[in-house]
């Protein structure tokens, strides 16, 4: 299971990602008002939300990459049903088979984002919401190397648009509390961005950087703990809202529905 934990796959049990950790979590807290019937979770990693999505389901299937990480959720949760598979298409899973699908920051690790976005309307019953979310490009502080690509929020509801029958586009954002270990974060960032003046980030391919990208980022999210350790553990997910302002939110909120 360690090899799950790196600074792109977010750990709870790792103080120093608390901060990010709190931020996808409340994800899961919003779905809650939308979870109904049966639910599939497209990308669930390590079991963030499961218990929660769960709480809220008739049935509840995910499916994931990590066959390690589905192994320790089945005998967690054996009322769950947990496939491995890599995605799209979602391969075996029937059409019009479920009331809600979640999927959070999943899509920009996704090369073929039209035909993932075309599989959750197909599983999808008719009426049936789904609810997404990714990293908004505005606020990202470097070149994620484990990212095909990033988003603007326009941009996202604009390609959803033209698949469901709804899409609507909200954003996650965070309080002065969570505003501040963000700009820690961006300061620490530039410090470090300011040696590359080659602009290797953007011109390596990404094979190359995801390395330096996790050497870099464990060091600079424990640097930020030992400077303001009650900031970064004092984040919670109350700390973090929804808001209508997608444009400047931490991270794309997309809810769409299906005819």
């Amino acid at each position: 299971m360690a090899k799950i934990y790196t600074t792109e796959i977010t750990s709870e049990n790792i103080p120093s990602d608390n901060p990010l950790h709190q931020r996808l979590f409340k994800a899961y807290v919003v779905a809650e008002q939308y979870v109904h019937g049966d639910v599939l979770e497209v990308g669930c990693g390590e079991g963030r939300g499961v218990e929660l999505l769960m709480s809220k389901s008739d049935s509840f299937t995910a499916v994931d990459k990590i066959e390690e990480a589905l192994v320790e959720l089945r005998k967690r949760f054996p009322a769950g049903k947990f496939i491995s598979m890599n995605i799209p298409p979602l391969g075996g899973l029937a059409d019009d088979s479920y009331d809600c699908v979640v999927s959070f920051q999943v899509i920009e690790h996704i090369k073929n984002d039209v035909l993932y976005l075309k599989e959750i309307n197909r599983v999808l019953k008719p009426g049936g919401i789904a609810l997404l979310t990714t990293p908004n490009r505005k606020m990202s502080l470097s070149r994620n190397p484990w990212h095909i690509r990033e988003y603007l929020a326009h941009e996202l509801k604009a390609l959803a648009a033209g698949i469901f029958s709804t899409a609507e586009m909200k954003g996650i954002t965070g309080n002065e509390k969570v505003m501040a270990y963000y700009e820690q974060n961006k300061k620490s960032v530039q410090r470090i961005m300011k040696w590359d003046i080659l602009r290797l980030q953007w011109n390596l391919p990404a094979w190359m950087l995801r390395a330096p990208y996790e050497f870099l980022n464990r060091r600079n999210r424990n640097k930020l703990q030992t400077g303001d350790d009650a900031l970064v553990k004092g984040i919670r997910h109350e700390d973090y809202r929804v808001t209508d302002d997608a444009d400047n939110a931490l991270d794309l909120l997309l809810i769409v529905t299906k005819k």
